[in-house]
């Protein structure tokens, strides 16, 4: 038999043909809401407490390290990065590292963290155990009330 005679043989249209279904790829999330424990207080004392974060690019992590506050004190890279990924905290849309700075201690580890896990893990869930009956499951980090 001739090299692809086989095919020759099967009716044209045959399942035998069909390409294989590759599953849908999943689609790329860049941008993380969230949930500031304690939020945000503005000049006017407002309080902003939701906002949003994007994944960080290659240029988010390099141009900080030029920065001479940077320079001066490695831990305000923390600061300056935060600035450049974080696009809105409530009504905020200006960010910058002003506002990271005024942040409370708690909401500046909260972002931290979160800007760790969705550049890194990809993902907010984080695995937890309850101490009580020791059942394990994942929870969404990102700040979520509970029922959303």
């Amino acid at each position: 038999m001739r090299r692809g005679a086989l095919a020759d043989l099967l009716p044209r249209g045959s399942a035998d043909d069909a390409e294989p279904a590759l599953p849908a790829p999943e689609p790329l999330i860049t941008e993380f809401a969230f949930v500031l424990p304690r939020g945000y207080v503005d000049g006017s004392g407002a309080v902003h407490r939701d906002g949003v974060m994007r994944l960080a690019t290659a240029r988010d992590e390099l141009i900080p390290l030029r920065d001479d506050r940077v320079r001066e004190n490695s831990a305000y890279l923390t600061v300056v990065l935060l600035a450049r990924v974080v696009t809105r905290i409530g009504t905020v849309t200006d960010i910058h590292a002003g506002v990271i700075e005024n942040l409370f201690a708690a909401d500046l580890a909260f972002l931290q963290d979160l800007y760790r896990r969705v550049n890194t893990e990809g993902h907010t869930r984080a695995a937890v155990t309850c101490p009580a009956c020791e059942h394990r499951f994942a929870i969404d980090v990102s700040g979520g009330r509970l029922g959303e």
